[in-house]
């Protein structure tokens, strides 16, 4: 079933907690979850159009992940990034100039907080974002995915699967290569499996980029599944019945 699903929302409520965290009434629940998706598209797709020296480029790079915290007077918009200086900017202007334009799209209050991603190399939505860059500048498949597996296993990972589906070196057809290291236990609940997707726009066409990464196993200080329910399930066996 673990290769069936998304790894992360396969552990959302169990492990794993919410990355959209308030409540709504059932009228206002989907216009609040399309707000929500247009924020973290926002972020994470905004480019650079009016700079001369970042023309086209995006304007904040390396996101990892984006969570979204909501009360009654305020909406709380939490970034966590591996390159936080580009979104805070000099003097935190960047950062600023971003909440006032989340406020704008939003028509809510906003509280913008960033996070540093200190080791990027075990997030698998940033090492896929990696490997597309590198595609997209032309530069080999196969070497690419041996240099993001490498960093990985050498920060600490203890298992990591990357795969590339598309047309692969410029081939008149599309295919697909996988290449994988280490344990990635799929279904294990208590192994902590980050994924990660991302499309690399080139010139022969997309291609998909899926990563997979084994960061070890949950420890008793994480509280991320706090909030799951606990089994109810008695000790004792249950006494069997006669037909």
């Amino acid at each position: 079933m673990g290769q069936k699903v998304n790894p992360v929302a396969f552990r959302v409520g169990v492990m794993e907690g919410w990355k959209s965290r308030w409540y709504a009434p059932k009228k206002e629940f989907g216009a609040l979850l399309v707000e929500d998706k247009k924020i973290r598209d926002y972020i994470k797709k905004h480019k650079d159009k009016d700079t001369k020296d970042r023309k086209g480029e995006l304007s904040f790079p390396g996101v990892a992940k984006v969570e979204i915290e909501r009360t009654r007077d305020e909406l709380r918009v939490i970034v966590t990034t591996a390159r936080p200086g580009l979104i805070i900017g000099s003097k935190g202007q960047r950062a600023k100039e971003l909440q006032a334009e989340l406020q704008d799209l939003t028509g809510r209050r906003v509280k913008l907080d960033v996070n540093e991603e200190k080791n990027p190399e075990l997030v698998a939505q940033l090492v896929a974002e990696d490997i597309g860059d590198q595609l997209v500048k032309r530069a080999s498949f196969r070497r690419v995915i041996k240099r993001a597996m490498a960093n990985a296993m050498d920060k600490g990972a203890k298992g990591i699967k990357i795969q590339l589906s598309g047309r692969l070196g410029g081939a008149e057809m599309a295919r697909r290569e996988k290449q994988a290291d280490g344990s990635i236990p799929l279904s294990t609940l208590r192994a902590k499996i980050d994924y990660g997707f991302h499309e690399a726009k080139i010139a022969q066409g997309h291609i998909g980029i899926q990563v997979w990464i084994n960061q070890g196993e949950y420890s008793e200080d994480d509280n991320n599944g706090q909030n799951a329910e606990k089994s109810s399930s008695s000790k004792t066996t249950k006494r069997a019945y006669k037909r």
